[in-house]
């Protein structure tokens, strides 16, 4: 989010939460892209905000109810108000629980077990969704056109195309079985809580192979996660990071350091395998 649209997207939190009796005089970030994710206080609420029209807040909120249902490992909404979207000044605002951090951090253990248990619970859970490759489509319709992204050079534009397409008729033609999965399970969005790891940001759920979200988490969380086609993974992590560099190159694209990040996945994929992780290359560059 832009800087100059945080202290109106605060200022909105702070405003609904305050007119739902949740006392909140102050809001620390916790963290800024898309959407603003926020720590109010003293009510110890965390929100996350978005601009109007930017969001699939309202597709969140119900799928977090449903999962939630069905004992799925995810971050509960807030229990003292109405489970709802509210929108105030341009923005929307969802609550949720907050969560102190715990140390030590998450073992790949803990994080494999949890997202085999979410993948489990979402078997149970019948809500209309996209399929994973209407993301592909959206990075490619970026890739294509250079009004969207007008830095991207000519040759690697043709480069980062080519990939997405080639990637989406291999992982097509492997004829997986398919199923809602969480669409980013990268530790960014795991929270470490004393009730276990917590996923968070359900905004990007889709039906695909359990492999794709596999492409987002650690080696070592793989390594603890059972049946795994290993081809189909190492297809899907390059999927991710040619879908992750076409949106670094997307015009307005608000990730920090977006451009540089950019041009490193686009590096990673003209190198060839073994194919890093998302997580790899994030902490390479300092990211999630």
């Amino acid at each position: 989010m832009e800087m100059t649209d945080i202290a109106r997207a605060i200022a909105a939190a702070t405003s609904v939460a305050s007119s739902l009796g949740l006392p909140a005089d102050d809001a620390i970030v916790l963290h800024n892209s898309n959407k603003l994710a926020l720590r109010l206080t003293p009510c110890g609420v965390f929100a996350r905000v978005a601009p109007v029209g930017q969001e699939v807040a309202q597709f969140e909120v119900e799928l977090a109810q449903r999962l939630a249902e069905v004992g799925c490992p995810v971050c509960p909404l807030e229990p003292r108000v109405n489970p709802r979207v509210y929108t105030r000044d341009g923005f929307v605002v969802t609550l949720w629980t907050y969560y102190e951090p715990v140390t030590p951090h998450l073992s790949p253990v803990d994080y494999a077990m949890a997202l085999e248990q979410l993948h489990a619970g979402m078997r149970e859970v019948d809500v209309p969704s996209l399929r994973f490759t209407d993301r592909i489509t959206e990075a490619e319709e970026v890739v294509a056109d250079p009004d969207r992204s007008p830095e991207l050079a000519g040759p690697d534009r043709a480069f980062l195309g080519g990939k997405l397409a080639s990637l989406r008729r291999a992982i097509d033609e492997r004829g997986a079985v398919e199923q809602l999965i969480h669409g980013e399970p990268h530790p960014g969005n795991v929270l470490s809580t004393k009730n276990g790891p917590l996923f968070i940001d359900l905004e990007t759920c889709c039906r695909g192979p359990v492999e794709f979200d596999l492409a987002h988490v650690p080696e070592a969380v793989c390594a603890h996660y059972p049946s795994i086609d290993q081809e189909l993974l190492d297809e899907c992590r390059q999927l991710v990071l040619a879908m992750v560099a076409a949106w670094r190159w997307e015009l307005g694209d608000q990730f920090p350091n977006g451009r540089r990040f950019g041009e490193e996945f686009l590096r990673a994929l003209h190198d060839g395998p073994p194919w890093p992780t998302l997580d790899t290359m994030n902490k390479r560059l300092g990211g999630l």
